[in-house]
């Protein structure tokens, strides 16, 4: 059994990130990673045309700001090359190929008992940690519903997370399921690259640009979040107007109100809304059943399609190894106690990068995390702050 004082499953930005923290307070620790890369979300599992849909000032990491050189909304390729310098500016050296299989809290020795697999040699590793941070974050593992008879689809079913890009779908029928961020954004890409493009959009949710994203993250600095919510609602109407007739229907908690008390994000329009309007991308409502290639609506519309994209979410994967999750996850996977007490459990077990506040969130949760091992371990002494 291989002794360390902190033990990180996940390298993705809040592994990363919970590593730096610790690191600059002189806390030896160890990232295990089960793919052959950082951030893994990034580099294998998003689509070509993705950007990070905040300012950049929101979106870094601790201790090292965006260059003021790079844009203010990053593409995926300058993000990947921000975490790259990350890692080799900071000398953080994550043990990829790690699938962690098992971790349970050895009571008698007040440590957790951390079992692995080198999936390279296959061979298995056991670690002895005092604390533990789970970083596998809130997007594991894809999530596809179950619906009536889509076991005998006949076309190709695949989630967002395997999606690139919309050039093999030309001239092609294509549903896509699911009206988040990442749905309204493959719809546009599909309908540019030719495909006879429709979405399922059965909840209300706000429709908002970058920019007006950014507005309201600068007021919610200076002002309450209700004006800040009433600034942003004002200016999206007077842009899109009334978009109901085209299926979209606004929630009637604000946004930033909205994204607090239950994590859902605003939809960032890169140009799927005119596409709708147009009637480039048709808006169908919730899938009774499908049959074949034939697809039934609740409004009785039936259509046939070649291929149904899922971009439906994610879940997390936490509860698969860790065995004793009890001291900080609920059964599905999820931080059991409320923002923004969530990063702390029982028996010196963390989470990071699951506060549904993307970036900014992972940012503050590796601060708290690191401040409070650092308190257990050496007092009250040495606060870091983000820069």
């Amino acid at each position: 059994m291989e002794e360390v004082v902190v033990l990180i499953v996940g390298a993705g930005p809040a592994g990363l990130a919970v590593s730096n923290c610790l690191s600059h307070l002189s806390i030896p620790n160890i990232v295990l990673e089960r793919e052959d890369c950082s951030a893994s979300l990034w580099r294998k599992r998003s689509y070509d045309r993705l950007t990070v849909h905040l300012a950049k000032e929101f979106c870094s990491l601790p201790y090292m700001p965006h260059a003021s050189s790079s844009s203010t909304f990053m593409p995926r390729k300058c993000f990947i090359e921000y975490i790259d310098s990350y890692i080799s500016r900071f000398g953080i050296e994550p043990r990829y190929c790690r699938s962690v299989e098992a971790a349970s809290y050895l009571e008698n020795e007040g440590k957790w008992k951390v079992e692995a697999r080198n999936t390279s040699t296959q061979e298995k590793e056991v670690y002895g940690a005092q604390f533990l941070v789970v970083a596998t974050g809130e997007n594991s593992e894809g999530f596809i519903p179950e619906l009536p008879g889509l076991d005998g689809f006949e076309g190709k079913i695949i989630h967002s997370s395997e999606y690139k890009s919309g050039k093999d779908y030309e001239n092609k029928e294509v549903l896509v399921v699911g009206c988040g961020n990442s749905g309204m954004e493959i719809s546009y890409d599909l309908s540019n690259f030719g495909a006879r493009t429709s979405i399922v959009i059965r909840n209300p949710f706000h429709v908002l640009n970058k920019e007006m994203i950014y507005i309201g993250m600068l007021l919610s600095k200076y002002v309450a979040m209700t004006i800040a919510d009433v600034v942003t609602t004002f200016i999206g109407k007077l842009w899109y107007g009334d978009l109901t007739k085209y299926g979209i229907r606004r929630p009637t908690k604000g946004p930033f109100q909205l994204k607090v008390a239950t994590g859902k994000t605003p939809v960032i329009d890169v140009g799927t809304v005119k596409k709708i309007q147009s009637g480039d991308i048709k808006v169908l409502p919730e899938i009774v059943r499908i049959n074949g290639n034939d697809v039934m609506f609740e409004n009785s519309v039936v259509k046939r399609f070649d291929g149904i994209i899922f971009a439906t979410g994610y879940m997390s994967t936490a509860n698969y190894w860790l065995k004793d999750y009890k001291y900080i996850m609920n059964k599905d996977g999820m931080p059991k106690y409320p923002w923004p007490h969530h990063w702390k459990g029982e028996n010196n077990i963390y989470c990071a990068g699951f506060s549904k506040e993307g970036l900014a969130g992972i940012a503050r949760d590796s601060v708290a995390i690191a401040n409070d091992i650092n308190e257990i371990l050496d007092g009250i002494e040495g606060k870091i702050k983000v820069n």
